[in-house]
């Protein structure tokens, strides 16, 4: 083991940490944790984080619902998940420890402000009758429990900076961090720079940037001084493919995606949306892009941002609207007008918790079957699904496209886990993304019996796309059922089932335009584990451990929900069992089984949670073992 020769701390190597910041709403958690991620990066470690904080704007001080976390798994290997069992937990108050202290590993590292850790803040969060943890043998026998007056130091170290005790207070996270920067061997650089940045971009507040340093430094130096750790730790930088990479989350890569594809196709973007969590980080992203002559608007309710949304369509944008699942069922109206006119449409579904305001900062994939047919009548529409935060940036790319080939709505889900998550991201040769070409009737292309404005591409069955205004191109606009051709209203029977018909075959001839679905592992055998969305990473990463304990088991990913790729059906014929993690109650299971009449074995949990790898480990096995 070698030792730190500045300290005479040893140093041991690791292959792979989880740290979780946890503490109340207002300690700054988030920020804590975004900060070691961006440290970490800059390292050079994989990782992958999980933010974790209340619905709550405020919640009361103290109280286990108000507890805000941030974990982050960092490694020298490639990674997919933010881990299941934390290695060390930073605990700012009783809450923190309270709500967090379960998913630490025996012998894991504890370091807790226990400054907080006063009567009344024990009672806040139902620890009574003179109860306190940091005297609780068991727990400190169980953990390797590290007592650190937070709340004084940083008022001793920051005593002659003359701010107010309120600054002073809020700079304990920096203190914090800087403890676990010296344990982990962190540079603080990083964190020095963008404390200076941010503050400066703000007038009149350089102070506040100088005493977070203070402290951030302060906090690293009692790590180096104070002989509280038995040893240091350090996690070598990850073997990556050459390239420039950055940290990105899921709302970030939409973000970049949806500009990508304004760019690819040389149309402007209108996104219209409703604020909501977990999707009003996209709006908010996307507004400070408005050099890409990108168009943002904030509308009144959900049903205001899509028919807007759909407006820019029909001149001649990118007409896309965002949301999560209450919002989603208030668009479904305007989704069948946009459906009935053949518009290109997205609808970004970033799924939470539910129903009704559920868990709203909670993940959840309850809303496929609300994608697929939450509609009235015969409504079908394309359905995609990313698979990871930076998936989100080459699946947005796909939805822009997909709408606009085959002009008809495209649903985005998301979710919440991976929409906050983050990841490193190799940053694309945007010349390499193939261009998206639109073409739109002219003058030129009116014929004999004028402008057919559901004249159809014989391939993708999809109509023109008529930009108004356009001489010769007049035509009639509408939610009443079309003429075949020439787009006026029309109630002969015959004619509207044609019509539904031919909207029903459009959507599944995308299948002829989306790649076909891949296995990971032997093409056949006896168990597939399907799954779909966010809960790629623990699929994976379980999937690896089977196969390390000696079990033969393949899995295959969907990203494309409506239609399945051509494939599917021979895929899930190839195996004699098929098992279908989702976080929800079955609802991919359903559509898989009412499709292919082929039996699936679901594992599901609605949690708020992703899932456990462990979870899936033990009963994916179970299955293989039966």
């Amino acid at each position: 083991m070698p030792t730190d020769q500045t300290t005479n701390t040893p140093s041991t190597t690791l292959d792979s940490v989880v740290i979780r910041f946890c503490g109340d709403s207002g300690d700054g958690m988030q920020l804590t944790g975004g900060q070691f991620t961006d440290t970490s990066a800059l390292f050079g470690n994989d990782f992958a984080t999980f933010p974790d904080f209340p619905a709550e704007i405020r919640a009361p001080k103290g109280t286990t619902f108000g507890v805000s976390g941030f974990q982050v798994h960092f490694s020298s290997e490639s990674i997919y998940t933010p881990g299941d069992r934390v290695n060390a937990m930073v605990a700012m108050n009783p809450a923190g420890l309270k709500v967090n202290l379960v998913d630490v590993e025996p012998g894991g590292i504890v370091i807790v402000n226990e400054d907080e850790f006063t009567k009344g803040n024990l009672a806040k969060c139902g620890y009574l009758d003179g109860y306190n943890p940091l005297e609780d043998e068991e727990i400190a026998n169980k953990y390797n429990l590290v007592k650190v007056p937070m709340s004084r130091l940083t008022k001793e170290s920051l005593a002659d900076s003359g701010m107010g005790a309120k600054d002073i207070n809020r700079c304990r996270n920096m203190f914090a961090l800087g403890i676990v920067y010296w344990l982990y061997e962190r540079p603080i650089e990083q964190t020095k720079e963008y404390l200076v940045k941010k503050f400066a971009e703000k007038k009149g507040l350089p102070e506040i940037a100088k005493i977070n340093i203070q402290a951030l430094q302060a906090g690293y130096y009692f790590g180096e001084t104070a002989e509280v750790f038995p040893s240091r730790y350090r996690v070598p930088p990850a073997k990556q493919e050459p390239g420039t990479y950055r940290q990105i989350s899921g709302n970030e890569a939409t973000v970049l995606g949806l500009v990508t594809a304004s760019q690819k196709a040389s149309k402007s973007i209108l996104y219209a949306s409703y604020p909501i969590t977990p999707a009003s980080s996209v709006m908010h992203g996307l507004s400070h892009l408005k050099r890409f002559n990108i168009k943002t608007i904030q509308s009144e309710d959900e049903i205001a941002a899509i028919c807007t949304a759909i407006g820019a369509s029909f001149a001649g944008d990118i007409g896309i609207t965002g949301t999560s699942g209450p919002g989603l069922a208030l668009k479904g109206e305007a989704m069948g007008l946009a459906l009935m006119l053949e518009l290109p449409l997205i609808i970004i579904n970033v799924q939470r918790a539910g129903p009704a305001t559920g868990l709203p900062t909670k993940t959840e994939q309850a809303d496929l079957l609300q994608a697929m047919y939450g509609r009235h009548c015969e409504s079908p529409v394309i359905v995609l699904a990313p698979r990871s935060p930076s998936d989100c940036f080459t699946m947005a790319i796909e939805a822009v496209r997909l709408a606009i080939k085959y002009m008809t709505p495209v649903i985005y889900l998301s979710d919440g886990y991976i929409a906050n998550g983050a990841e490193p991201w190799k940053v694309p040769d945007v010349s390499s993304i193939p261009e998206i070409h639109i073409t739109h009737p002219t003058e030129a292309d009116v014929g004999e019996d004028g402008f057919m404005p559901y004249a159809r591409d014989p391939e993708t069955l999809s109509r023109p796309w008529a930009i108004p205004g356009t001489p010769g191109l007049e035509h009639r606009i509408g939610s009443l059922e079309k003429d075949a051709e020439s787009g006026n209203v029309s109630y002969d029977p015959d004619n509207h089932d044609m019509m539904v018909r031919l909207r029903a075959e459009k959507i599944e001839r995308v299948a002829q335009s989306i790649p076909l679905l891949e296995v990971d592992g032997d093409p056949t055998g006896d168990v597939l584990v399907l799954g779909w969305g966010g809960t790629y990473g623990s699929i994976t990463t379980a999937i690896q451990q089977i196969r390390a304990n000696g079990h033969k088991v393949s899995s295959a990913h969907l990203q494309y929900l409506n239609p399945f790729p051509s494939n599917t059906e021979e895929v899930l014929r190839s195996f004699k069992k098929i098992v279908i993690p989702e976080i929800n109650l079955g609802q991919l299971s359903m559509l898989i089984r009412s499709k292919y009449l082929i039996e699936t074995i679901g594992i599901n949990i609605v949690k708020g949670q992703p899932f456990k790898v462990g979870t899936l480990v033990e009963q994916i096995t179970e299955v293989v073992e039966s």
